[in-house]
Order: structure tokens, then C-alpha cells, then sequence
């Protein structure tokens, strides 16, 4: 499974709503999530792609789309 149907699928499990149409929605200017449900986001992507996600380097406009949040994966795949 490729890392964008797998962070679509990780979304929906978090928000109930479907992404794979609309990859620039705006995740937290149209209140899709907040604090805690991006808490839960990144350790499941934590675990999911087996990456670390560095809480104090979080900055939400760089993880705030679905397509962002698979720029993001594959950024620190790459360095893992």
C-alpha cells in the first residue's frame, strides 16, 4: 500500500472523513482537527511508517493537508 492511501486511511480512522478527493483540504482552519486528534495522527504515523516525529519541531502549517502529511512521511523516511 502506498504511504497516500495509507495517511487517506489514517485520516478517515481519525476524522471519519474521506480525503483521497480533496488532498489540500485545510485540516485545522476548517476545524477537520485539533490538538488532540494530531496527537493520535502522529503516533500513529509514528508506528505506521516507522518514523519519528519530533513534538517540538511539529509545525502545523507544514503538516496541515493530507498531501503535506505525505510530503512530511517521506521527508523523514528519507533521513531515518
Amino acid at each position: 500500500m502506498d504511504i497516500q492511501k495509507q495517511i487517506v486511511d489514517i485520516l478517515a480512522e481519525s476524522t471519519g472523513e474521506d480525503f483521497s478527493d480533496n488532498m489540500d483540504q485545510e485540516l485545522y482552519e476548517s476545524g477537520i482537527m485539533d490538538s488532540m486528534s494530531t496527537v493520535q495522527m502522529l503516533l500513529t504515523l509514528q508506528e505506521t511508517f516507522d518514523i519519528t516525529v519530533p513534538v517540538s519541531e511539529f509545525n502545523r502549517d507544514d503538516w496541515n493537508t493530507p498531501n503535506k502529511l505525505v510530503e512530511q512521511v517521506k521527508k523523514l523516511q528519507d533521513e531515518e
